[in-house]
């Protein structure tokens, strides 16, 4: 097992997965099973009485996940994670660990179309109030708490706005209050590490960028095992109530008595959630996003390499009206790029189209390496117009809340060589200055 802290290392090592036991592969295996023999009725009892930790069935954990998420959580820092379907699964469950019906959490309004249609009408259904905060202010915060108020939740580099989340402040904030902090660290794994700034749990789509080839779906939830679910029992009742479900057991108690770590987080979604409502990654997918995760650091070196190229050549050009990247803001928003990020401010760029929407649609129809896709962190260099799309189900005020106006493009530069990604990128922004010659005629 390496004990390096260097991304490069753990993404290839990290975890203790050095060769399968059973016949000394040094590729993971795909464990393509749904159950596991149990060696006696004793051990059979041991394991689905949390006496001791093993397999017991694919819907809860199998081999080839597990060597995913040792890797992922070594990555973030954390202590343990527990992998699921899809990012949004990732969201759905870390919400669900800390929530129930009558409960709230607080969240930035900085997100992702699908999350923000996830916690404001889904989980409103399920009784669970999503609160919105602004982020450009982290005091915000605080003042929605109440004494129902569970978690907060945001994402790191929210896509689209792509103003870097103040983490520190905000986990400080909650920490004063038995509040975890859960970010979504989709957009900018290796160049951020929110669990060293005070973070709790760290959410991914890795269908994104750890996984990079867009081939598989998955999401990862990590415990950074750096929160104390037992402090305040009454803030965290899903951790200090006994749960009817599993003898009357106290997760925040029985976890770290049990594993010599405090990973309560994780335990409870892996044989709460996930056992009641499934949604596990298959271990063909765990697989598939090994073989991402392997280049991960590699790649997002030459993402952030090619997104500083980009940014630089769009800032002059005609037909763009406005960039939008982490360290175009201006005062604190830019000034966090700085504190929070090493190595890189991301692959993901905005920009306004002069000409407004129908020069956007000129640009995306323009384009010919660009990839038109709903996806982001792909190796391939992608574009899409969020606000007929991936924000489409969103309100004019929420769309403007999120930072999509009609004329937002927002690009996923890739690991192309960076002369391409800007020719393509040049030919598309003069097609969209071009007059429509059929309204002409």
């Amino acid at each position: 097992m390496t004990k390096s802290k260097h991304p490069e290392t753990i993404a290839l090592h990290g975890g203790d997965y050095r060769k399968d036991q059973a016949t000394n592969s040094v590729a993971v295996p795909i464990y393509r099973t749904t159950s596991y023999q149990f060696d006696s009725t004793e051990h059979a009892a041991n394991l689905f009485g949390l006496k001791e930790f093993g397999n017991i069935y694919t819907r809860i954990m199998n081999p080839t996940n597990d060597v995913l998420e040792k890797r992922i959580s070594a990555l973030e820092n954390g202590l343990a994670a527990v992998t699921v379907g899809s990012g949004q699964a990732a969201s759905t469950f870390a919400i669900m660990n800390v929530c129930q019906s009558g409960d709230n959490f607080i969240s930035s309004t900085d997100l992702y179309g699908g999350t923000v249609s996830l916690f404001t009408h889904t989980l409103k259904k399920l009784g669970i109030e999503c609160r919105y905060a602004d982020p450009s202010d982290p005091a915000n915060f605080e003042k929605l708490i109440d004494d129902r108020t569970r978690c907060f939740y945001a994402e790191t580099l929210p896509n689209p706005y792509l103003r870097v989340f103040p983490i520190k402040e905000v986990s400080d904030i909650g920490r004063k209050y038995s509040i975890p902090l859960i970010m979504d660290n989709t957009a900018s794994p290796v160049i951020c590490k929110p669990l060293d700034h005070g973070a709790a749990v760290v959410v991914h789509s890795l269908t994104k960028f750890i996984g990079g080839h867009g081939t598989v779906i998955g999401g990862g939830i990590i415990d950074g095992g750096n929160f104390d679910w037992t402090k305040d029992p009454k803030r965290q009742p899903l951790f200090n109530e006994p749960d009817a479900s599993y003898g009357g057991v106290k997760w925040g108690e029985a976890v770290p008595q049990l594993t010599g770590a405090n990973v309560s987080f994780a335990v409870r979604a892996r044989v709460c959630l996930l056992r009641d409502l499934g949604a596990p990654l298959a271990p063909d997918n765990a697989w598939g996003i090994i073989q991402g995760l392997e280049t991960a650091p590699l790649r997002m070196k030459q993402h952030c390499s090619n997104a500083e190229k980009v940014v630089d050549f769009l800032k002059k050009h005609k037909n763009v009206t406005r960039v939008i990247y982490p360290t175009l803001h201006e005062g604190k928003i830019a000034e966090r790029s700085k504190k929070y990020f090493k190595g890189g401010n991301g692959a993901l760029i905005g920009i306004e189209v002069k000409g407004g929407v129908e020069a956007g649609k000129k640009f995306i129809e323009a384009l010919k390496m660009f990839y038109h896709v709903a996806n982001i962190g792909d190796a391939r260099s992608l574009a899409i117009h969020p606000a007929t799309t991936t924000h489409s189900q969103l309100t004019e005020e929420e769309l403007l809340a999120a930072g999509v106006t009609p004329g937002y493009v927002r690009l996923s530069i890739g690991i192309e060589h960076s002369d391409d990604i800007i020719e393509d990128l040049n030919q598309a922004l003069d097609a969209s200055g071009k007059p429509n010659l059929k309204a002409v005629s």
